[in-house]
């Protein structure tokens, strides 16, 4: 057999493959930037209500283009606690739906158009400034290199209905037996477990099928098998989580299995089910410029996909609690099995900016609530009678804990904007990276003023009454404005002006208590080694107060 003739269909689909997962990545990322903020509020939206979490998943899929990013980041979410397994199971079930969206955009008959599209849009994407005009111009990129993609699939696929060969090895895999129709499965699973997007596949399927070379009902059981190798690569990023982000991948997978073991052995009554939805015969064809065309077999591999995902939203979206419980028993919490983590973030978000920032932005309300939680442990400590060394050894660590969390945080953000970003996504980056430097600098002051207590009491020195009292309720008032700016970093409000007036009244504050200490300092009253820690500890609570500032000034949108 001449070698050419395979090189050169390798070559023209290896090409269309490469070039059609491109445009897939780049109509993600250009529908995420033209919706960051849309897809923030979906997220947000999900709630136990299994329809608008079924909702939620089909549109955020929808916008994502794939169904496996979707599982991914379920997996993600699940990993860092933001979202329960039957929250996810919902979700999972709309993006099973959402992700057939691409096989009916390949329906369209406008192939000979992909080209022109991602040319003319190629021109906005490198010479426009406005982020809109250009995510969408990527967002029309994506879809053009998706028609020129497919385009070169099927005219490399085209000299395959001469090669004898590979029909007689091809015919092995007809679905014409029981036996028949799990190999196709299995093949499809295969290879969509290797490419990792099924609606590649399903794009692959198209080609083939277009050219005549597989016929309807072989087409359908591939397209089965690739709704199972979808879920690998939630599987995969489930490597490594806890056991809550495990379950969610093994949920995906459970969901397939039995959707597709039960289609595989109903599959003549569910190619007749077909057939009926379809106006025309699938294995109809037409001439086209004196070539044979099999047109209407691509609208019946998209009406099959969506069927099959339709008919498992109708099977389990009344059972998502259910289902829930039954993982929960197969795959218990055991404290052996969990790894601790400081942060939840991982590279499962990267492939989502806009969600990825939302899930920064809980760590940055961890650090909210880890600096809260040492202001009560260190009010508890000031000035008490014994000196409490598991309250010590809290403090410090929550220290050490927040200055890994800044770091991991400042890495996170690093790796997001190494991607294709828009400026609102990097300006609210570089405002999280600040913020997790004014909490990790908080820590340090409160860990600071706790050395500074322990250093007074190692020395026997104990302030006045009146001096602690005045400690005491500087302390009070500055734990409450740490809260009062917590309050905002969590509605997300802009609450500037109040906290430039608060600061104020803080620091005249600050400044009377220090006239007073130096009065008895004065008069005798107190030991003149105490007023060298006593003026630290207030410039300590002013520094606490100055950095809570920062942080207003930075939701508040200034440099």
């Amino acid at each position: 057999m001449d070698v050419a003739l395979p090189m050169e269909i390798i070559l023209r689909v290896g090409g269309g493959l490469g070039l059609f997962l491109l445009g897939m990545k780049n109509m993600s990322e250009g529908m995420q930037a033209a919706a960051g903020s849309r897809l923030r509020a979906m997220i947000g939206a999900v709630t136990n209500n299994r329809f608008l979490a079924c909702g939620v998943g089909l549109l955020v899929t929808c916008l994502i283009q794939s169904s496996s990013v979707t599982t991914v980041m379920l997996v993600g979410f699940a990993n860092a606690g933001l979202m329960t397994l039957a929250q996810s199971i919902g979700v999972i079930l709309g993006a099973d739906i959402g992700t057939t969206i691409t096989g009916w955009i390949l329906v369209l008959e406008i192939g000979k158009y992909g080209l022109p599209l991602l040319g003319f849009a190629a021109f906005f994407f490198l010479f426009c400034r406005g982020d809109k005009v250009r995510s969408i111009a990527l967002l029309i990129m994506g879809l053009g290199m998706v028609f020129f993609g497919l385009e070169l699939m099927k005219e490399g696929f085209k000299p395959l209905r001469e090669m004898d060969s590979f029909i007689c090895w091809f015919s092995k895999f007809s679905p014409d037996s029981y036996w028949g129709i799990i190999k196709c499965t299995l093949v499809g699973a295969g290879v969509t477990a290797i490419v990792q997007s099924s609606s590649a596949t399903v794009g692959i399927t198209m080609g083939l099928a277009s050219q005549g070379i597989i016929n309807f009902e072989t087409s359908v059981a591939l397209v089965l098998g690739q709704n199972i190798g979808t879920t690998i690569t939630a599987y995969l990023a489930s490597i490594g989580t806890v056991r809550s982000a495990k379950r969610v991948a093994y949920a995906h997978i459970l969901i397939k299995v039995i959707g597709v073991i039960f289609l595989v052995a109903l599959f003549p009554w569910y190619i007749t089910l077909i057939r009926s939805l379809l106006v025309l015969d699938p294995d109809g064809s037409v001439v086209v410029d004196g070539e044979v065309k099999y047109l209407t077999i691509i609208k019946g591999i998209a009406v099959a996909h969506t069927t099959f995902n339709v008919i498992l939203v109708a099977a389990f979206l009344p059972f998502t609690k259910k289902l829930a419980g039954l993982l929960t028993r197969l795959m218990p919490d055991t404290a052996a099995d969990e790894t601790p983590h400081l942060t939840y973030l991982d590279v499962r978000m990267l492939n989502t900016p806009a969600l990825g920032m939302e899930q920064s932005r809980q760590e940055l309300l961890f650090m909210a609530e880890s600096v809260h939680s040492m202001m009560s442990l260190l009010r508890d400590s000031l000035f008490s009678d014994k000196p409490d060394e598991e309250i010590h050894r809290q403090i410090f660590r929550r220290e050490d804990i927040l200055d890994n969390v800044q770091k991991e945080i400042t890495e996170f953000l690093g790796s997001l904007l190494a991607g294709n970003v828009t400026h609102d996504i990097v300006s609210e980056a570089r405002g999280q990276v600040r913020l997790a430097d004014e909490y990790e600098s908080i820590s340090d002051y409160i860990a600071g003023i706790l050395k500074m207590q322990m250093k007074l009491r190692s020395n026997k020195l104990i302030p006045s009454p009146e001096g602690q009292r005045e400690m005491l309720e500087l302390h009070d008032l500055t734990a409450e404005y740490l809260q009062f700016i917590h309050a905002s970093l969590r509605e997300q409000t802009n609450i500037q002006s109040e906290a430039v007036m608060r600061s104020e009244e803080l620091t005249r504050m600050m400044k009377e208590f220090r006239e007073r200490h130096l009065e008895r300092l004065a008069s005798g009253q107190i030991s003149p080694l105490l007023s060298l820690v006593m003026p630290d500890m207030l410039s300590a609570y002013r520094r606490i107060k100055d950095h809570a500032l920062n942080i207003a000034e930075v939701l508040a949108g200034e440099k």
